[in-house]
């Protein structure tokens, strides 16, 4: 009983557990920034590429 209690206090792990949950969100919301800015980047590009061809 007293191990189980003394594993049940144990908070040694839990730190590492919050920071990796903390780091996959920063990674996830990266990877989405990257894809919608990206995305938005491209539109804008193919825009103007369309105005240079066409003042030709």
């Amino acid at each position: 009983m007293k191990t189980l209690l003394r594993f049940w206090k144990d908070e040694q792990g839990l730190e590492l557990s919050e920071y990796a949950v903390m780091t996959a969100l920063v990674i996830v919301v990266a990877v989405a920034s990257v894809i919608l800015v990206g995305e938005a980047i491209d539109s804008r590009f193919n825009e103007l590429a369309g105005h240079i061809g066409t003042a030709e």
